[in-house]
């Protein structure tokens, strides 16, 4: 499973001009799933993404500008944001291979899944829609942009 993660000051995903999911400062999370991922792949992931420290510290002097605290620890939201693209090869030809994503059927199922633990784990939880063409729109903070990978 993989995640590109940006640390925001606000993102929402909009579907048919209808705002699906909003954040305000925090971390805007696409999601892809590959055939190998699971559950436990997806509680991994989000474990992950919930204590990556991408916010700076302020309020102690010594640290001060370092990259020294989480989602969690700042009070910010998460949007999680199904994106199958990720898992593109992308190693030869000028044409994106997705045999590396997940069937589309099951990977919602996954994506869901991932979702309710998301929502389990951490109070400020939004997600985009599966399958979906959404619009992405986001303020990137930094920018600082991460891409995780678990098994």
């Amino acid at each position: 499973m993989k995640a590109v993660i940006q640390r925001v000051s606000r993102a929402c995903v909009r579907v048919d001009g209808e705002t699906v999911g909003a954040i305000d400062h925090g971390i805007l999370a696409y999601i892809g799933i590959g055939h190998d991922d699971d559950i436990e792949t997806g509680k991994k992931l989000i474990d992950k993404i919930l204590t990556y420290r991408i916010f700076e510290n302020q309020d102690d002097a010594q640290k001060a500008g370092k990259l020294d605290l989480n989602v969690t620890q700042v009070g910010g939201g998460l949007l999680l944001v199904p994106q199958f693209t990720l898992m593109a090869n992308t190693n030869s030809g000028r044409r994106p291979d997705f045999g590396g994503a997940m069937r589309p059927d099951l990977a919602k199922a996954l994506f869901d899944e991932v979702v309710t633990y998301a929502k389990a784990s951490f109070a400020s939880v939004e997600t985009g829609q599966f399958g979906a063409n959404m619009q992405v729109d986001n303020s990137n903070d930094g920018p600082l942009t991460f891409l995780l990978e678990v098994q």
